[in-house]
């Protein structure tokens, strides 16, 4: 398990920096369209629906996302005119992704409500997939670098706070939910990310990486909202009886185990970028 763990790793890293680094931005809008197919498709798992539905769904997700792309190229700097078109598009998938993750996700723990299984369903996975979708690609329109650095981030505070936890954890954070998650370990994720992420300012936005006070709460933020992403994650699994998403990824489960904190933290971002651009 071990090993298939670490050749999985090796090779999704591997091809995640070739797409982020060498592909033209056609080609990361396909790859980041093709991962939110993969998820949506997991989605409909989550939902129980049949095989050939989750199909479908996932299909339809690819092409939503690619109709988007192309109909509104200024909005992804295919054209001129960038930064307007940016949060014109923006706005309508990062506020309410915001309002989601800040207010509706911890609400939506707290009261415990099972996923509807029918479209409105459907409608949360589009709240939770097609907003980190669109920041991906115009995140990575401002620079590759940029992007890794946010995600590198994300990665860090989820590897940060299960060591922190292991080592030091006594009080448990959702036990419900996620029985291994700590106090402990989400205070040491957090402050990794404020860490690392002040060390690393001179990748994020200028008026960001220039004031740190705001720096340093935007760092935090990152930090606590990429839990409630993985949270509500498991939080769904739990409800459906799934220990993992799907099997697509040996050793590591599915593309949602994969990329929920970043369904929840990269709009977020995004949408403090286009704010304070």
């Amino acid at each position: 398990m071990l090993k298939a763990r670490m050749v999985t790793a090796l090779a999704l890293l591997g091809l995640f920096l070739f797409a982020l680094i060498c592909l033209p931005l056609l080609g990361w809008a396909v790859f980041a369209s093709l991962i939110v197919a993969l998820a949506a498709w997991e989605w409909g798992g989550l939902l129980l629906w049949p095989p050939q539905k989750r199909f479908f769904l996932g299909g339809g997700f690819f092409l939503v996302c690619l109709l988007i792309f192309f109909t509104q190229p200024r909005a992804f700097g295919l054209l001129i005119g960038f930064d307007k078109s940016a949060w014109q598009l923006g706005r309508w998938f990062y506020i309410p992704a915001a309002i989601f993750w800040i207010v509706g996700a911890p609400l939506w723990m707290r009261q415990r409500w099972a996923l509807p299984r029918s479209e409105k369903g459907v409608l949360i996975g589009a709240l939770v997939l097609l907003p980190a979708w669109l920041a991906l690609i115009q995140l990575r329109h401002v620079g590759w670098l940029t992007l890794l650095v946010v995600m590198a981030l994300v990665w860090l505070a989820d590897s940060v706070a299960y060591f922190a936890g292991r080592a030091w954890g006594r009080n448990k954070l959702a036990p419900a939910i996620s029985p291994g998650k700590t106090w402990e370990g989400a205070i040491g994720g957090g402050l990794a990310v404020v860490i690392c992420g002040v060390a690393l300012a001179g990748y994020l936005p200028a008026r960001i990486a220039g004031n740190p006070i705001l720096l340093i709460l935007l760092l935090l933020g990152l930090a606590a909202i990429s839990i409630i992403g993985d949270l509500f994650e498991s939080m769904i699994k739990r409800q459906a009886g799934l220990k993992d998403s799907s099997n697509l990824l040996p050793g590591h489960g599915g593309i949602l185990d994969r990329i929920d904190s970043l369904t929840s933290t990269l709009p977020v971002v995004a949408l403090a970028w286009l704010l304070l651009a």
